[in-house]
């Protein structure tokens, strides 16, 4: 029995670590003001009749904490490019060179920055919303064992167990979310 208990503690520990993995994902394609080549992930390109991922079909990189760069491999790329990132609607006016994409990132204006802040809140209110879920369907597998015949001093420290491990991923999101919040502010 103790085998599937422990199972249990892996499977909600795996989840948590999903839900905060989620969070940073989510957030690093968030624009703190600071360039970077996660603020073109998810655009796709039209490359000779498929959407393709802008990463399969250029070199992002930033070169400064304002530019960012793409080079795309085949130069017959730079327009549908360009077209893909003006039509993502991201707030980048890229500029074509002839040989690459500049686009320059504007600073934040203090509005946009609290709008960014509440949006970081509601990501991480998100990843909360997860790991509760996954705390509850834990206990919920702990009381069916219990039921079946687990004994109930094991039931309670694997329901501590599993509290704890909900109360230490809370801490890493809000340890995430205020990086997040404090690198948003930062002017």
């Amino acid at each position: 029995m103790d085998e599937d208990v422990q199972l249990i503690l892996d499977i909600v520990e795996e989840k948590m670590e999903k839900a905060v993995n989620h969070l940073q994902d989510e957030l690093s394609k968030l624009r703190a003001g600071k360039a970077s080549p996660h603020m073109l992930d998810g655009l796709t390109v039209d490359y000779y009749g498929a959407r393709t991922p802008l990463n399969q079909v250029a070199n992002v990189n930033t070169p400064d904490p304002r530019t960012i760069i793409v080079q795309p491999w085949e130069k017959g790329m730079l327009e549908p490019i360009e077209k893909a990132i003006l039509h993502a609607n991201l707030g980048f006016n890229p500029v074509n060179s002839g040989e690459l994409l500049r686009i320059a990132v504007p600073a934040l204006t203090e509005e946009r920055r609290k709008t960014l802040v509440k949006q970081v809140k509601a990501e991480g209110e998100n990843a909360r919303v997860s790991i509760r879920n996954a705390r509850r369907d834990a206990k919920e597998e702990v009381k069916k064992m219990q039921k079946d015949g687990l004994p109930e001093d094991t039931a309670k420290r694997a329901e501590q167990d599993i509290q704890d491990l909900t109360d230490s991923y809370s801490k890493k999101i809000d340890e995430v979310l205020q990086k997040k919040e404090e690198d948003i502010m930062t002017i």
